[in-house]
């Protein structure tokens, strides 16, 4: 049996085990220096996944509540970021010059229209007229002078599937699915949804053999908690080569950092590939809504795009610092929600399997954050994301063969857990994965491959009371 340290300030008698040649019949708090408890019982303070910033909510605004200890003048950031993450943006000239410039090509009208309250997207219907926070990357072969991806001629390298009045769009998306029919090693079945994406209808010559890496919007809760790690935090699992013989060989990401002009490490993103909350946030602008900020302030139209390039503007630049400030200081401050169900001992026993099955390797949970100067309250925090924040190779099931920097079209970074056995209730859906193709928690599991394809297999050799452990726990989270 697996053990766990918990406090000292908890008194507990336990039966002790033989430990490095010495056997003692019957231990207290009195006489050893740490006591132990097995994984599948509680451990004090176990709900809190982001130390005293997180907060009890289970209702379907969970992901949009605010850390505990804002002042005053940081309530009204927050709420004036909250409000711009929320409103839609328009086409300039307009009255509203504060939210004028949207497009001329774009994939949303606003923030929330990815991360509906603050949740996730959902992947790609054809009847969806606007977006659900789908997207595609593009690419061709070769790497750009920073070492990222290499931009598509006439596109650019994402594309934007919808436009402003008299501007014509890039093109239309279309995706087919397969089912794959499975059984367990104890004869349940179950089944897959493998998406296959074309591009049709292009408007600026064809894309056909071009890279392309659909993507779906992430819940922005903890995003803050993330930024305020320090690079040492991240590398310290980092073990490219599989030194260790583990078989997990988490690698980090550097990307070019455009606020520093230099390379730095990747934390953000599917793939690792923004270095910074901020750069995330400007990123996301410019390629989802075609707003231009202080750090990407150049045309999103590529020149074939003549009647996208000639189009007005909204300003220079069409997201303001002020506007910017606002949004970062709301995204910083969204809480991480307390786990639920935590001391059900079905969830307990969950723990422990997710533990043995070594999912804990990826999905890790001892960080603490640095200091953070634009948001001091998230300095010096021990957090538990369920996520190493590194990239790993997933099999050649979830493959875009699309590289991202260092990440090659194998790799992803692991998703942090945290929040989401709230997603169907906040989002009213359980899709997951880079590009949604998982409908729940278990489909996720069953995709994994790579360096995950042992403990996949070890899921699926479980009992069915011992696969719905797991999963009650991971819903915990």
């Amino acid at each position: 049996m697996k053990y766990i340290r918990v406090k000292k300030n908890i008194r507990i008698k336990l039966l002790c085990i033989f430990c490095i040649g010495f056997f003692f019949s019957s231990c207290s708090k009195d006489n050893l220096s740490n006591e132990y408890l097995p994984v599948n019982q509680y451990e004090q303070g176990e709900e809190n996944l982001t130390d005293n910033l997180s907060v009890a909510t289970t209702n379907n605004n969970s992901f949009g509540k605010e850390i505990p200890g804002l002042n005053r003048t940081d309530k009204i950031r927050f709420a004036s970021g909250n409000s711009l993450f929320n409103q839609s943006w328009v086409s300039a000239p307009a009255s509203t010059t504060g939210l004028d410039g949207l497009g001329p090509t774009f994939n949303s009208r606003a923030c929330a229209s990815c991360h509906f309250k603050d949740g996730r997207g959902k992947p790609f219907e054809p009847s969806n007229i606007g977006s659900k926070g789908f997207l595609i990357r593009l690419s061709i072969p070769g790497r750009n002078p920073h070492g990222g991806p290499l931009a598509v001629p006439n596109y650019g390298d994402q594309l934007q599937n919808h436009a402003n009045l008299n501007i014509k769009k890039e093109a239309d998306i279309n995706v087919t699915y397969t089912y794959i029919e499975e059984t367990y090693p104890d004869g349940t079945k179950y089944q897959l949804r493998k998406p296959s994406y074309s591009i049709i209808n292009e408007n600026f010559g064809s894309l056909t053999g071009v890279l392309i890496s659909p993507r779906i919007g992430q819940q922005t809760i903890g995003l803050g908690l993330i930024d305020a790690l320090p690079d040492n935090e991240i590398l310290k699992n980092e073990d490219e080569f599989d030194t260790n013989k583990d078989g997990i060989s988490g690698k980090a990401n550097y990307v070019w950092n455009a606020i520093e002009n230099k390379t730095s490490l990747g934390k953000f993103g599917w793939k690792a590939n923004q270095p910074s909350l901020k750069q995330q946030i400007a990123g996301a602008f410019f390629g989802d809504l075609g707003l231009t900020t202080s750090i990407f302030n150049n045309n999103p139209c590529p020149s074939p795009q003549k009647d996208c390039y000639d189009a007005p503007n909204g300003g220079n630049p069409e997201v303001t610092e002020k506007q910017m400030d606002r949004v970062l200081l709301y995204q910083t401050s969204l809480a991480v929600p307390k786990r639920r169900n935590y001391k059900e001992q079905n969830v307990l026993n969950g723990k422990a399997t997710f533990n043995n099955l070594k999912c804990i390797s990826c999905h890790s949970t001892n960080f603490k954050t640095d200091s953070y100067s634009f948001n001091p309250l998230l300095e010096n925090k021990n957090i538990k994301p369920y996520s190493d924040f590194l990239l790993h190779d997933m099999g050649e099931g979830l493959a875009d063969n699309r590289p991202d920097f260092l990440a090659n079209g194998k790799e992803w970074r692991t998703q942090p857990l945290w929040g989401i056995g709230l997603i169907n209730t906040v989002n009213k859906h359980t899709f997951l994965l880079h590009d949604g193709r998982a409908r729940n928690i278990e489909e996720a599991i069953l995709w994994h491959g790579g360096e995950a394809e042992k403990s996949k297999n070890e899921f699926k050799k479980l009992s069915k009371q011992q696969r719905e452990e797991l999963l009650n726990f991971v819903e915990s989270l």
